[in-house]
Parts: structure tokens; sequence; C-alpha cells
């Protein structure tokens, strides 16, 4: 998915300089962006208080929004660099499309995953005809600097593996949980899960106490180690735990995402992470001459344009502002 904002800013995120070594609980609240023609998010990452989770980079959650007499998600082709998208609905249907040829609906539970390496474009939409509807997150993982310029690919699981407990279903999306590990790619430590709950569900789930986590609510009502968490909010919960608490007042479904805090420094804006600002101008050139990054066949419309750089230049700024 792209991030859309006009105004897009350089920032700078990575290293452990800023990583919580301790559990803690620090509630983060989203931003509204608007998202093509009719999709609104709510942005969690990259965020005034935190920039990054492990190697998560960016996580955006959408709906779940009736759009029976609307387009639905319509993303233009837009170019990514040093990142892996993940796609991750739990109603609804994306329309993948990408310069690589590939073609593929992605539906709900089911893990689109796509790695930029060096350069990549792609589109999404909500397919003709659609579900009424529309519920789900887009995340970014940052590549590391030995992989960030890695062949592009997509992969499509339909299948991934479960961890089950009373009250809980987890569907590891990326990673491992408790064991069990998904078939997607990660090029460093983390883990991604969608955590289904039931009402009156009472756990603890196993944690790695060398990753720094966050729980993204997705719907329903459900403290987190805790801490009441409401849908559209996320729970920055910092490293050195063992287990995290759950408990579920009505069904409800959260995302756990968590790695091994990121060792390196990155230069994200707009759809590229990079090193440096350097690195940015350049696959801004590259994409708006329309080298580099490929051509997206099938889309009706126009790709995106780049904004306009910033005018000042980019000053470091670690993990959190």
């Amino acid at each position: 998915m792209s991030n859309l904002d006009r105004q897009a800013t350089l920032s700078v995120c990575g290293g452990r300089g800023f990583v919580v070594a301790e559990p803690v609980r620090e509630l983060l609240s989203p931003r509204t962006v608007k998202l093509g023609e009719s999709t609104e998010v709510r942005r969690l990452l990259p965020n005034l208080g935190r920039r990054m989770v492990g190697a998560w980079a960016f996580v955006d959650h959408y709906g779940p929004d009736d759009i029976a007499d609307e387009p639905g998600m319509q993303v233009p082709p837009h170019p990514h660099m040093g990142l892996q998208t993940v796609s991750w609905l739990h109603e609804g249907e994306v329309l993948h499309r990408d310069s690589l040829g590939s073609l593929q609906t992605v539906r709900p539970r089911e893990l689109g995953l796509m790695t930029s390496g060096r350069a990549i474009s792609h589109s999404e939409e909500s397919p003709r005809p659609h579900a009424r509807l529309l519920h789900g997150a887009q995340l970014w993982v940052a590549l590391p600097d030995a992989h960030r310029h890695t062949e592009p690919h997509f992969q499509h699981h339909a299948d991934l593996p479960t961890v089950t407990a009373p009250g809980l279903k987890a569907t590891v999306i990326l990673g491992e949980l408790d064991g069990a590990a998904s078939p997607g790619t990660i090029y460093t430590p983390l883990v991604g899960a969608d955590l289904t709950l039931t009402a009156g569900a009472d756990l603890a789930l196993p944690l790695d106490p060398d990753f720094e986590y966050a729980v993204l609510s997705m719907s329903g009502e459900a403290h987190v180690d805790g801490v009441p968490v409401l849908p559209g909010s996320m729970l920055y919960l910092g490293c050195g735990r063992t287990e995290l608490p759950l408990r579920a007042a009505s069904d409800a479904a959260l995302m756990l995402l968590g790695g091994e805090p990121f060792e390196e420094e990155i230069v994200m804006w707009w759809n590229f992470i990079g090193r440096s600002q350097a690195d940015i101008e350049e696959a801004r050139e590259e994409w708006m001459s329309g080298a580099r990054f490929g051509e997206v066949k099938g889309y009706d419309g126009e790709r995106l344009s780049a904004p306009a750089l910033p005018p000042v230049a980019l000053k470091a700024r670690g993990r959190v502002r």
C-alpha cells in the first residue's frame, strides 16, 4: 500500500538508542490519513511518539467500511524500495497487481507479502464486484542493509499456521510464535500474528524477551496487560517480556507485532526506505523518469506521481521523537 500523504516528510528511524529495554505500556493514538478515492486509514506507525517496533516501520488500520455503493480501495500504481509490504484483511478482498506481472486477490486471513528489494511498483484495488465490508491492516517491514537491494518478489499464502489455547486462535502471519512458523520470507528476527479472542478469554501468550512488541486492536473489547486497547489504537509494550496477559470482555481481534530492535538507522520518505537522503532523491527521480521500478499492467488509471521533496536537509531523529 502507498503512503499517499502529499506532505510526506523525511525521517531517520532505527538504531537501539531509544529501545525500551523493559516492559512498558505506552498507548499510541492514530492519525487519520486519506488513502485513494474513498478509503480513510488510521496510521499508527510512524507515530509522534514511536517510529518502529522491531523491523515493523509502518502500520495502517482501516475499516470496517461499508463500500457496497463505493469503489472501495483504489490505490494507483506506485513504487516501493527497501521494504516489505504486508496485506492483512479481516473482511473484503484486495486485488494486487505489480511490475513483476503478479495478479492476486488477497482474502481475509491470507498473507499478501511483497518484497520490494531494490525496486518494485504495484497497485491495490477492491475487485469489481466486491464484498460489502472492507476491514484490514497494511504494514511495512524495513529490510536490513544486507538485503535491501535483493530482487523483488511477491508471495501469497492462503494457509497459515495457528496456535490455539482456550479462548484464543493465533494465526502466525510472519516469523514464529510458540513454535509455529509462517512460510512468509523474513530478513530479520520478527513476528506478526493475528489474535482472535472469544468473550471471556483470559490467558497469557508466550513471548520472546529479546523482542520488543506492540499490539494493534482490530475490533472488540480487549485488555492487554491490564490496559484497555480500543479498535484502531496500538499499545507499545517494550522488551523483556516472557508472556503477555490478554483478557477479552467481548469477542475481539488483535494484531501482535514484534521483533529484535532494528540495529540500523533508516531514512523513510513517501514509499521508499533508504539509508541517506541521496538514496531517496535517486529513487524519486527514477520513479518520475520511468526507470527502475517497472510498469504495472492492467490497472485502469494513471500511476501516482511522487510528492516534492522537502527543501530542508535531513536530520537524524532516531526511533522516537
